[in-house]
């Protein structure tokens, strides 16, 4: 698939320095990292309706925006997309122009008394990116961006299962409800909206909504759209499309056990800076261990060779004492999700999973222990 490009001889764009610094750094995001597909690694520059347009893309996601400038011709150049980014930051003066003829094969580049030529791709081949003239839907971006934080930590690294490396995004009546892991924890957020939500019910990848986090920080809207396999965000006069991903996302409210044999009422912020500090203790896959006794928790770690910690908090806890152990980083990633004073965690035995929820927040996070010795 190609892009479309307009027919002409040449490109002039003459711009801010830094409003062109920032929006390569921007784009530049979404450069590919394999080198495999050469044009991959470039940011295609396009004059469009008197701005300068930029796009960079890695066949997963794509990143674009577009800048305001004295800006003539409608030739199309992908660029060497790192090297044009550093350069262009580095460059002496306020402002810069930017000169291709077609078919030459460079880009020139002037500012103050600097002046350089870098070699270029064809936009020929660069990938064909969804359209952006669709329907979209306004969500509030604040709702939306605090959601992805909270739920997108517990989705997968591994690339093996697909599924798994993504966010289920789902849209149901007035509400929000995303959905991650990796197997051994489970992340699930559900936001009330106060305006209409749009219709969607796809598996986002994890990168492409950390990706929007960092491209909406501060905006009060983000508008939404669907064309064919692909998701479509715009904030401001950025844009930002990604693949969905294809297959069948976990059924997450099975996997939410209904009844728990210990539930505890603790303050999150004192239980956070504990599992913090502990947590410097368990390395090479050493566990957090967590032993409920009444009115007490006591969180140890240790490494063999590199030492030992424990700390104790006061619990409301009656019953038979429980000895888990967690992943110290999960258990951090879950604590730090919330936003609550305090939290529940709720308990069944050493061997099933606990679960950290906060019931203001309708959030709930799902964490697998670890087989502790002894």
């Amino acid at each position: 698939m190609k892009i479309e490009t307009a027919s002409g001889t040449a490109l002039r764009a003459t711009c801010s320095r830094d409003d062109l610094a920032a929006a390569l750094a921007l784009v530049a995001r979404a450069l590919s990292s394999r080198g495999a597909v050469q044009v991959l690694s470039g940011i295609l520059l396009q004059a469009e309706e008197g701005r300068l347009t930029l796009a960079a893309t890695d066949m997963e996601i794509s990143m674009r925006t577009s800048i305001a400038g004295e800006v003539s011709g409608n030739a199309s150049v992908v660029v060497p997309g790192r090297l044009l980014t550093d350069l262009v930051r580095l460059l002496p003066d306020e402002s810069v122009t930017l000169t291709h003829e077609e078919g030459d094969g460079i880009l020139a580049i002037a500012s103050g008394s600097h002046s350089s030529r870098l070699n270029v791709f064809s936009a020929e081949d660069f990938p064909r990116l969804p359209p952006l003239d669709i329907p979209l839907q306004q969500i509030e971006a604040p709702a939306l961006l605090e959601t992805i934080d909270k739920v997108g930590r517990a989705a997968s690294r591994d690339e093996s299962r697909p599924v798994l490396t993504g966010v289920l995004v789902r849209f149901e009546d007035d509400k929000l409800i995303m959905a991650a892991t990796d197997s051994y924890r489970l992340a699930v957020k559900e936001t009330e909206l106060t305006t209409a939500a749009p219709e969607l019910d796809a598996i986002i990848p994890a990168r492409a909504l950390q990706e929007l986090v960092r491209l909406a920080a501060g905006a009060e809207h983000v508008e939404l759209g669907v064309h064919e396999n692909y998701v479509i965000f715009s904030a401001g006069a950025a844009w930002l499309t990604s693949r969905r991903i294809d297959g069948q996302f976990p059924n997450y409210k099975q996997l939410l056990p209904e009844t728990f044999e210990a539930e505890i009422t603790i303050k999150r912020e004192a239980l956070l800076e504990v599992v913090r500090r502990a947590g410097v203790m368990a390395q090479r896959n050493a566990p957090l261990r967590l032993r409920f006794a009444e009115g007490e928790l006591t969180i140890s770690a240790q490494t063999q060779d590199v030492g030992e910690a424990t700390e104790s908090l006061p619990i409301d806890f009656a019953g038979e004492e429980i000895e888990i152990g967690f992943n110290p980083d999960f258990l951090r990633d879950g604590l730090e999700a919330t936003a609550s004073e305090t939290i529940q965690l709720k308990l069944i035995n050493r061997l099933r999973p606990g679960l950290i929820t906060s019931p203001d927040e309708s959030f709930w996070y799902l964490i697998m222990p670890i087989r502790l010795a002894g």
